[in-house]
């Protein structure tokens, strides 16, 4: 493959400095086009904006670790200029989301709450637990940094998410405070933040007689920004559409 020149919307978090740092090295063929940030200096580092629209330079995709609020500028620009978009976000209101499915109806765009490949098998894997036992409790626990700002994570209720494609009838217990008995078609998600955990997942799947315990512990965000940079490659000559990991990872 031709390597892409890519713009990273968020270049100063935590995870758009990983990204941009591996494009400047040329990581798979691939180079920065900018980095995007409120952080950036403007004009004194070279290729870095402070707003997206600064940028009327050469690029073929965007790849956005900023934050859920910054969609409509997003997708504004991507739209304008007909880019590929990567939404590495988490967290969206159902506003933003609408502004993604839309922008998905002129340009190719891929969103995914978890860019770990992993993490799509654990989707997989828990939908098919799920279905395998029907009538199992299921509970959802997700540990991360102390400075992640929403809760649960979005990767949390993308396997949450999973499980009711098989269970349509299950609805979400996001942390349990009071007291009373288990409902039947709950599936209970707790969050815990702690140090600098970069992300670990397990679901406990319990029929009273067995339990199943399936787990993914990120060990790196590195394998968050090579996932990034694997969609970005993924959209290449796309059509227009919204696309997720599952087409990524071929489910």
């Amino acid at each position: 493959m031709t390597g892409m020149n890519i713009i990273v919307h968020g270049c100063t978090g935590r995870m758009g400095t990983i990204v941009t740092e591996m494009l400047e090295s040329g990581f798979n063929g691939h180079s920065l086009a900018a980095g995007v940030s409120p952080e950036c200096p403007s004009g004194l580092v070279p290729r870095r904006c402070v707003r997206l629209d600064e940028f009327d330079g050469s690029a073929d995709c965007v790849i956005d670790f900023s934050h859920h609020s910054a969609a409509a500028e997003l997708t504004g620009y991507c739209v304008r200029r007909s880019l590929p978009l990567v939404i590495a976000t988490t967290g969206q209101t159902e506003a933003e989301l609408s502004m993604i499915r839309a922008a998905a109806e002129k340009i190719p765009l891929f969103c995914s709450a978890n860019m770990s490949v992993g993490v799509a098998l654990l989707a997989r894997l828990a939908r098919r637990t799920a279905a395998m036992f029907p009538d199992a409790d299921i509970e959802i626990v997700e540990r991360h940094h102390n400075q992640k700002l929403d809760v649960p994570s979005g990767t949390a209720l993308l396997l949450a998410n999973s499980i009711r494609q098989v269970r349509p009838e299950a609805e979400f217990l996001i942390g349990r405070h009071q007291n009373g008995l288990r409902s039947k078609n709950e599936i209970g998600i707790h969050s815990l933040r702690c140090g600098n955990e970069v992300g670990t997942h397990e679901i406990v799947v319990s029929t009273g007689t067995q339990t199943i315990t399936l787990r993914h512990e990120a060990e790196s965000r590195t394998l968050f920004a090579e996932g990034a940079i694997a969609a970005a490659e993924f959209l290449k000559d796309k059509p227009v559409g919204y696309y997720t990991m599952t087409e990524l990872v071929g489910q």
